[in-house]
């Protein structure tokens, strides 16, 4: 047991206050009375313990039980060696004591609980599933721990690790545990690697021109002399390969290359040798921007020459004109291009995860985006609510429109148990798009069908779109399949409907036996004006049967393998249907004085035949308009890109008048220069620093501020956190997976800079030994061993555990019984006190003593 104080600063209060009963007992030490000078003892005596209470004094009470916490370092450079850890621990539990709460935690770049405290722990259990290896956090691990144990009782945290710490400062750790009862004990672990190979650099130049021979440089480090095969990628095609000798130690290769493709171009340098202990660290990216003349994106399906690159010739910009299924996924091969022209292209044949790709690009990266119309385009192209019109200066919607063909729409829908997961979720999703379509008043009914039909929303005029969504988003999946009977139901239920359109809509990913006669029940349908569009969802599903369905049934068939074409298959029949989308009255379109586009107009405005209906958005800017007041040419700025709008078609049938235009050309020319971006000059100074953050530096020192964006290959924007280190230098942390990133930087003057960086794989997949200088620092500072005997985590503790018990209400306490005899020995005079248990005697005594203090006072009232 140990006596201490918490503020020792407050026993300053004892020099005046001794100073003070000092001079009293001086001043009056003549005429004290042994009675008074009792008094005068008590009340120093009872200030003196005020004086301990401020203080905040307390007890430390010594603790039995003791805390024992392993942790398993499960990080990747450790992988492997579980079974090792686990088998420590459980030799070290046979000296496992009464007194003695255990328990077991694993970690990489987080901790999670294995086995909590306890004191009846007896064997590991097994270890739970780590899903993120890629670094070792000990400070964290460590950090954790002590906010699990009680620190009032003497603790011992047992590390079973290499000290590879890739994340986080364990040494700042530690100081937060000086003269804590925590102590560190260290079981040292590490992998047997015979053989491994690395690719511990590769560099590619930062800028570089068309045709200019740049040197691809890569640094291979091997455990052993061994052969291997190196492989060099540009954008994903293989343009280098040859076998290598490896010796151990460090082998550098380069590879001269004249490259074709030009913007942000992506290389990547892969190594493969037989034997091979970590795969992860075999291949690293490296990024590229090269410089040229634009070049545009035309995406196509026109079976002859795109009528656009017709248009622009051959001489002033360079362009590729590809078909929407080569279309590619990743944002790097996006980025290759100034600008990107969809000519009638349907979404459904794009899908959203390319269309979210591809406003990344021109969000983030300034990438200009343009759309132009026919048949298979804007709102007939199933573009609703997609990220494509979300860049558009126009809504895919026609809003204010009076006269409209009155509407019947049911929706058949598979609910099967083959379809749950992402199949229904996304056709639920595209069932309430097409919803949100309809106009009050129209006709809506949903049926979803497993091995009987269920009616979910019967037919009949739409009156509540909210309601009508939260009903269909909140199908569940499950059953068999049976078509028959739910298209059965459909048809009879628009059979009667005075309706100028009906349609129903059919989605499936199974197949449906029935002896009834789908035909029959299609062309008794079509005498009552229905129509039947089909998508087949998944190779699994009949498409025979549905393609035959919808031909029966003059509809569409659509044959569905990117689940995520759905909302965009639906979303264009829900448009088509209503056919209200295409104004073909031939027509002179108003132009208004917009900058960069005057100029062609000056000698008139040619007649156009047809255009697809929108509505600009609010902030577009709106070129030329309809006698109807729809933007047939609108633009507008969206992040860094500029987009276009041109709501008829490229080939002359639509657009009439103005394909035969002197200006036609030009008009595809001052298009293409709206949207291309202005890209900075200055190429920024960005490097990698040691904790993984983007350091980015001005060389110019002139940018006021730099606006940062990153994203990754999958055209996701990466969360990054932006700390200013000076006025021309910005950090830029973001959390990211091994591979390639894209940063857009830009300057207070709105221009923009792009360039590519490789976040490398982690150190944990570096080949190290033990961290021997770490793991002493553990042990050193916090009074722990590196034990290599499982018992010897049980050992005795050297700091025993305290329990701090308080004594500042008894030193109070004290205090006021103290105060309070000095009171009654003043008012009543010290013989009182001398009463004071003397029994039965008591009871006359305090009349005798009245009297005698009463005398006293008449004595003393005499005197004066």
């Amino acid at each position: 047991m140990d006596l201490r104080i918490d503020a020792p600063l407050a026993l300053l209060l004892l020099i005046p206050l001794v100073g003070y009963f000092l001079w009293t007992w001086w001043k009056y030490r003549k005429q004290l009375k042994k009675n008074q000078q009792i008094v005068f003892g008590i009340r120093i005596f009872a200030a003196v313990l005020l004086v301990f209470a401020i203080c905040s004094p307390y007890l430390l009470l010594p603790v039995k039980d003791e805390q024992i916490v392993y942790l398993i370092d499960r990080s990747a450079s450790l992988e492997g060696i579980e079974d090792q850890a686990i088998s420590f621990i459980e030799e070290g539990l046979k000296s496992k004591k009464e007194t003695h709460h255990v328990g077991v935690y694993s970690f990489a770049s987080n901790l999670q609980t294995e086995s909590m405290l306890t004191d009846t722990l007896e064997h590991v259990p097994e270890l739970s599933d780590i899903t993120s290896r890629g670094d070792t956090d000990i400070a964290q691990a460590i950090q954790l721990a002590t906010g699990i144990v009680d620190l009032e009782k003497a603790t011992r945290i047992v590390l079973l690790t290499d000290g590879l710490e890739t994340k986080g400062n364990v040494a700042e750790q530690l100081t937060k545990l000086k003269e804590s009862n925590v102590s560190i004990d260290v079981v040292k672990l590490s992998q047997n690697v015979a053989a491994d190979v690395s690719v511990q650099s590769f560099t590619t130049p930062q800028v570089a021109y068309a045709g200019e021979q740049q040197q691809l440089v890569t640094e291979i480090e091997s455990t052993t002399a061994t052969k291997g095969e190196l492989y060099l990628y540009e954008n994903d095609q293989l343009i280098y390969q040859e076998p290598v000798q490896l010796e151990e130690g460090s082998n550098v290769f380069t590879y001269r290359h004249v490259g074709q493709a030009e913007g942000l171009v992506k290389y990547e340098a892969l190594v493969q040798v037989d034997e091979d202990a970590i795969l992860e660290n075999n291949k690293l990216t490296s990024v590229t921007m090269v410089q040229s003349t634009p070049r545009i994106l035309i995406v196509s399906d026109q079976k002859e020459e795109s009528s656009i690159s017709s248009a622009i010739g051959t001489n002033s910009v360079n362009y590729d004109v590809i078909a929407s299924s080569e279309l590619p996924s990743s944002l790097s091969s996006f980025l290759h291009y100034n600008a990107i022209i969809f000519d009638n292209i349907p979404g459904h044949l794009v899908g959203e995860e390319k269309m979210g790709v591809i406003e990344q690009a021109v969000k983030n990266f300034g990438v200009g985006f343009m759309m132009v119309g026919g048949e298979n385009s804007f709102g007939l192209g199933g573009y609703f609510k997609t990220p494509i019109e979300a860049l558009l200066p126009v809504e895919m919607e026609v809003k204010g429109k009076q006269q409209l063909p009155s509407l019947g729409l049911v929706i058949v829908l598979d609910r099967s148990g083959s379809m749950m997961g992402p199949k229904i979720e996304l056709a639920k999703e595209a069932a309430a798009r097409s919803v949100e379509l309809l106009r009050d008043g129209d006709t809506l009914g949903f049926i979803a069908f497993d091995d009987r039909p269920w009616e979910v929303i019967e037919t009949a005029p739409l009156a509540d779109k909210e309601k009508a969504v939260d009903t269909i988003l909140s199908i569940p999946p499950g059953g068999g399949t049976e078509i028959y009977s739910s298209l059965e139901l459909a048809y009879e239920n628009l059979a009667d409907l005075q309706l100028q359109r009906k349609h129903i809509i059919l989605l499936t990913d199974g197949q449906s036996y029935t002896a009834s006669s789908y035909e029959e029940l299609i062309e008794a349908g079509k005498e009552n004006n229905i129509t039947l569009s089909t998508v087949a969802i998944g190779a699994d599903a009949d498409s025979s049967l549905l393609e035959d369905l919808s031909e029966w049934g003059s509809g569409r068939f659509y044959s569905v393998l990117d689940e995520t074409t759905i909302p965009s298959i639906l979303s264009r029949e829900t448009a088509m249907i209503s056919r209200t989308y295409i104004e073909d009255n031939p027509f002179h379109p108003i132009i208004y004085n917009t900058e960069g586009w005057n100029a062609l107009f000056e000698a008139g405005v040619p007649q156009m035949n047809a255009y697809i209906g929108t509505t600009a958005k609010q902030t577009a800017t709106v070129i030329a308009e309809s006698e109807k007041e729809d933007p047939v040419l609108a633009e507008w700025q969206y992040g860094l890109g500029r987009t276009i709008a041109f709501t008829s078609d490229s080939t002359g049938a639509w657009t009439g008048d103005w394909a035969r235009w002197e200006e036609w050309p030009n008009f595809w020319q001052t298009a293409i220069s709206r949207m291309l971006p202005t890209y900075n000059e200055i190429a920024y100074d960005i490097r990698l620093d040691a904790q993984g953050s983007f350091v980015i530096t001005d060389p110019t020192n002139q940018a006021a501020f730099l606006d940062i964006a990153i994203v990754n290959e999958f055209g996701e924007e990466l969360e990054a956190q932006l700390e200013p280190i000076s006025a021309s230098k910005v950090r830029a942390t973001v959390e990211a997976e091994p591979g390639l990133v894209f940063l857009r930087i830009t300057s207070g003057d709105g221009k923009i800079y792009q360039a590519g960086q490789t976040i490398p794989y982690s150190k944990e997949y570096e080949l190290h030994p033990p961290n021997e200088s770490l793991i002493a620092q553990m042990t050193e500072q916090t009074g722990g061993l590196l034990i290599e005997e499982p018992e010897q985590a049980f050992r005795e503790f050297a700091m025993k555990g305290a329990e701090k018990q308080g004594i500042t209400l008894w030193l109070v306490l004290a205090s006021m019984l103290l105060f309070f005899i000095d009171i009654t020995i003043r008012r009543f005079g010290w013989s009182f006190l001398q009463t004071v248990g003397r029994g039965k005697k008591r009871s006359h005594q305090p009349e005798s003593r009245e009297e005698t203090n009463v005398a006293q006072l008449l004595k003393e009232m005499k005197k004066k």
